[in-house]
């Protein structure tokens, strides 16, 4: 069923983003308009535009809602790989998006913090000092748990991805 609707959402999307289902919108809301006369702006005619545009929208919510979900997470494993595979970047980052508010926040002032300095080599070895030292928060001892099982985890998705990549050079 997940997959179903995944594919349905993915094409919905897609479909009602386009110019003409705009287009389509326009023209059904100039007939309404038109028709107004005719029907002598009843109740009935108010409400059949009304009911119209809420059931769209209740629809398109959720089709909208699947469809960020989905490009949020094929954005974050993209930047997951990138910070991977930079030698000079931070690899606790790369889960960051699970972390919990008060963590973000944390994050975010070590990483003003370290915008506001004029870059020098050492700046990573420095910065994770600096987020590490943050135990007290609960953010340091957390990233040192996980890090070695993210390590591993990440290792393996890197052989899975170049093994990936090498049955696809060979095809």
């Amino acid at each position: 069923m997940n997959k179903w609707f995944s594919k349905f959402a993915s094409k919905a999307s897609e479909i009602t983003g386009s110019s003409w289902a705009f287009l389509a919108a326009v023209a059904i809301i100039v007939v309404w308009a038109i028709t107004g006369p005719l029907f002598n702006f009843s109740d009935t005619w108010q409400l059949i535009i009304n009911t119209f545009t809420t059931l769209v929208t209740f629809l398109m919510v959720f089709l909208i809602q699947n469809t960020q979900n989905r490009d949020a997470k094929a954005l974050h494993l993209k930047l997951d790989e990138v910070i991977h595979v930079l030698g000079a970047a931070h690899n606790e980052l790369i889960d960051v998006e699970d972390r919990s508010d008060e963590e973000l926040r944390e994050l975010i002032k070590v990483y003003r913090t370290l915008a506001r300095r004029k870059h020098q080599p050492g700046d990573k070895e420095q910065l994770l000092e600096e987020v590490l030292a943050r135990q007290d928060t609960g953010l340091g001892t957390e990233l040192k748990a996980e890090e070695k099982a993210h390590d591993q985890a990440v290792d393996q998705a890197v052989e899975v991805g170049a093994a990936l990549r090498e049955a696809k050079s060979r095809a």
